[in-house]
């Protein structure tokens, strides 16, 4: 009897051990685009690495709706640019006046670097010379690139009241605008394919511009686009359209969740982040220049998941 109630007992221990190793979390996605190659990245590798941990992702339409949604602990992960998650839990820009103060980090990711491109022929050199020139306007499918028009716009004084107008829903829709001729100047990432595509669409190529430098333009910049910091990037191989030193506006790419997912769950994940960086890498050209140290950990001036730092503080990458 008493050997009977021991096998009893431990199958029910058992069971509970394989339910919590069994879990399933979501993570908010796109249908298609960057949002969408990052999460799958993310979920394969935690799936596979994550002590019986399972993430799933969750298609919505954008990460405007999957932050409440994370918020409330509806679902467990998200993505986003640095400055989005900003509005989100201060309850600004893009997210006002909507405050999502639950939100926790877990991992900055990757950093993108854009600026403004334009053909090569239309003598654009700098960002004052796109005064009354054409630009993309609307742009509800990708606010956020409505956002850094503006403040691209804004570190050389002007404003959207100084260039014509033309209308555009989404990126790749403003993208293909240019390469059609309809506009004269488009917001792109260093290196992307689009802009290999206007390159050799557009008669005499495309070039990256530089936003002016210094601390007055960042500040207008971030008066639209927060949290984000210059970059000098170099010409080299594979960067099309950049043809000397070019000033651009970088911002970094942030794993977050909310204060209610549990220390273990937050703790594996993060775990995945840094021990398994070349599955992450493999995943294309959008992690390249995601490193696995502190970065990980880098402070942002915004709380951390408490899972996450415990991980950091053992892996020695929380350095404050």
């Amino acid at each position: 009897m008493y050997a009977g109630k021991l096998l009893v007992a431990g199958g029910l221990a058992l069971a509970m051990t394989s339910a919590a190793s069994a879990e399933t979390v979501g993570i908010g996605s796109t249908k298609t685009g960057a949002v969408a190659q990052v999460t799958a990245t993310i979920s394969k590798a935690v799936s596979e690495h994550g002590g019986g941990l399972q993430m799933r992702k969750q298609t919505m339409g954008g990460t405007q709706q999957y932050i409440p949604v994370v918020n409330s602990g509806e679902l467990a992960f998200g993505i986003s640019n640095l400055a989005q998650y900003w509005m989100a839990i201060s309850g600004t820009g893009l997210s006002k006046p909507n405050k999502y103060d639950n939100l926790r980090l877990v991992s900055t990711m990757m950093k993108f670097s854009v600026s403004f491109v334009v053909p090569k022929a239309s003598g654009i050199t700098k960002v004052s010379d796109l005064k009354g020139k054409r630009l993309s306007y609307g742009l509800k499918a990708a606010p956020l690139f409505a956002a850094i028009h503006e403040g691209g716009l804004a570190t050389a004084g002007l404003s959207y009241d100084d260039v014509k107008h033309v209308p555009a829903v989404g990126l790749v829709q403003h993208w293909r605008l240019m390469m059609a001729g309809k506009v004269d100047g488009v917001i792109a990432a260093a290196g992307t394919g689009f802009v290999k595509q206007m390159n050799a669409k557009i008669q005499g190529g495309i070039r990256h511009i530089s936003f002016p430098s210094g601390p007055e333009s960042l500040q207008a910049m971030h008066k639209f686009f927060p949290k984000t910091y210059w970059s000098t990037i170099e010409p080299r191989k594979g960067l099309t359209g950049v043809v000397e030193p070019t000033n651009f506006i970088t911002y970094d790419y942030m794993l977050w969740t909310h204060k209610g997912l549990s220390d273990e769950t937050a703790y594996t994940v993060a775990k995945v982040m840094h021990q398994q960086v070349k599955q992450l890498k493999d995943g294309g050209p959008l992690w390249k220049s995601y490193e696995a140290n502190t970065r990980l950990a880098k402070d942002q001036g915004m709380p951390y998941h408490p899972g996450a730092i415990k991980y950091y503080k053992e892996a020695g990458l929380w350095k404050r």
